[in-house]
């Protein structure tokens, strides 16, 4: 009786076993369905490279408050902590645009990859010195680090600000820092001298009383953009997305005026990864403007400035 007990719990644990193998055989098929299927959506999507900055709020806007969704459009943001890392992404096809700059934008054109500029962002950037640096004059960054991300704003920015006091550019160590929130730590950290920040980093570094030597609209200066790649624009079903992405920028841009920057403290802390306390510290004026094709001086400066360093 009891071998026969045995023999009948080996054959029900055998037939359990071969279920399970089954099952998950089937639960295998099942995930690369999935798989395949969400493959296929990201590619008919949109999709906008993004970076942890103040410029990128109207499309975290547009998203949270689902208003791409709204409109019919797909639109999926990939986050990125470095423009370089976006402007690879942009290149090589992995989205169709990206929030950047002009001097950055021009650089790519300059390597084959054909650009639409469909908005300035309206972003500025600000060059501050750590405090405990005593920096206090732009003449002063001699044989001091200056860090930045090169062929981008920030190094024409830096140019502009070692230029305009007459100091050598050799006397001024550029250290490329491409993440926007690691540069800002190391000045935190007084491992870095100068730096140039865009928002709301830049408010995070004055909360500390960070001197502030320049500042890119006191010189008339535009450089943020948000780029898209020509070549899929061809397509009339990425026309129409992106005409529908131009619709919802436009009315998160106007609901962030109409409310201001404090109603969407959670969305800025949440996606630029930075204290709430910067926040309320933001600059009390800044405004969204609707899509619009960014100055032809501020292209042709971007231009001027990428042929100068080819």
């Amino acid at each position: 009786m009891n071998k026969l007990f045995i023999v009948f719990s080996f054959v029900l644990a055998a037939l359990g076993f071969a279920g399970c193998g089954q099952s998950f055989e089937e639960q295998q098929r099942v995930k690369r369905a999935n798989q395949r299927q969400m493959m296929r959506e990201d590619s008919a999507a949109l999709k906008v490279a993004v970076l942890p900055t103040l410029d990128c709020l109207p499309l975290y806007v547009a998203k949270e408050q689902r208003l791409f969704d709204t409109l019919g459009v797909d639109v999926r943001l990939k986050h990125f902590m470095a423009q370089m890392d976006c402007d690879t992404a942009l290149v090589n096809g992995r989205v169709e645009g990206a929030v950047t700059d002009l001097v950055r934008s021009s650089r790519m054109e300059m390597r084959g990859t054909k650009l639409r500029h469909v908005s300035a962002t309206g972003a500025y950037w600000q060059l501050l010195t750590n405090r405990t640096a005593r920096i206090k004059q732009l003449k002063q960054l001699d044989d001091k680090m200056l860090a930045m991300t090169r062929y981008s704003a920030t190094d024409l920015l830096g140019d502009r600000a070692v230029d305009s006091v007459k100091l050598k550019p050799e006397r001024v160590f550029r250290i490329q820092v491409n993440d926007v929130n690691l540069r800002l730590g190391m000045m935190l950290n007084n491992e870095m001298d100068a730096l140039l920040l865009p928002e709301p980093q830049a408010t995070q570094a004055r909360q500390v009383h960070s001197p502030v030597l320049l500042d890119s609209r006191s010189i008339d200066v535009w450089l943020g953009v948000i780029a898209f790649r020509e070549e899929p624009l061809k397509d009339q079903q990425r026309q129409r997305q992106l005409d529908a992405f131009v619709k919802a920028y436009n009315m998160a841009c106007d609901t962030i005026n109409k409310y201001g920057l404090q109603s969407y403290k959670d969305l800025i802390v949440s996606y630029c990864q930075l204290p709430a306390s910067v926040v309320k510290d933001l600059p009390k004026d800044y405004r969204f403007k609707h899509a619009a094709a960014p100055r032809e001086k501020d292209v042709e400066l971007a231009r001027k400035y990428m042929k100068l360093r080819k």
